[in-house]
């Protein structure tokens, strides 16, 4: 039996969300957070919660990418417990039983996204189309094999100018006649 947990390759989740979740939690889909919410009003990182983001179980907090990992029979029924006592925490369901078969169906359909070997990472794209949300989940390979890799570095600067300040473009033009 497979299922998800979060993975960050780099901070950017941090950047990207409200709410980044730790690397390691379990995860499902998620998109019954945006049920009550119009998508098309929302803004900035809800946004990108809503375009691209996996629910983080354990921080209630979203992540861009998940891995499919083995898992046991215990581990999805804790799975399962977690999210029902998430429902019922923060989404005001009215009990445990109603929460823990709405937390059925949405471990089942995480499930179903582990079709992929152990290890692949899965990506999610949400959208709405004639009324309705949908969602296309991509999975992505590593070119490095099983080595660690990051996706993105980042180089401190110490530089006073704000973002608005710097020209991208011309730094780039620099480096390129050099």
């Amino acid at each position: 039996m497979k299922l998800l947990r979060t993975i960050a390759l780099d901070p950017s989740d941090t950047f990207v969300f409200d709410a980044a979740a730790e690397p390691g939690e379990w995860a499902v889909p998620g998109t019954f957070r945006f049920w009550s919410d119009d998508p098309a009003a929302l803004r900035g990182k809800a946004r990108s919660a809503f375009r691209s983001g996996f629910l983080g179980l354990q921080s209630w907090g979203w992540s861009t990418l998940v891995q499919v990992v083995d898992v046991k029979d215990d581990d999805r029924d804790t799975v399962v417990d977690l999210l029902a006592r998430r429902l019922v925490e923060r989404l005001g369901a009215p009990d445990l039983i109603a929460a823990r078969r709405a937390a059925e169906e949405e471990v089942n359909f995480a499930e179903s996204l582990c079709s992929e070997p152990v290890g692949m990472l899965i990506a999610v794209h949400r959208m709405v189309e004639s009324g309705e949300i949908r969602e296309t989940f991509r999975t992505l390979r590593s070119r490095c094999g099983s080595q660690p890799h990051r996706a993105f570095s980042f180089l401190e600067v110490d530089d006073e100018r704000s973002a608005e300040e710097i020209d991208l473009a011309g730094v780039f033009l620099g480096r390129e006649s050099k």
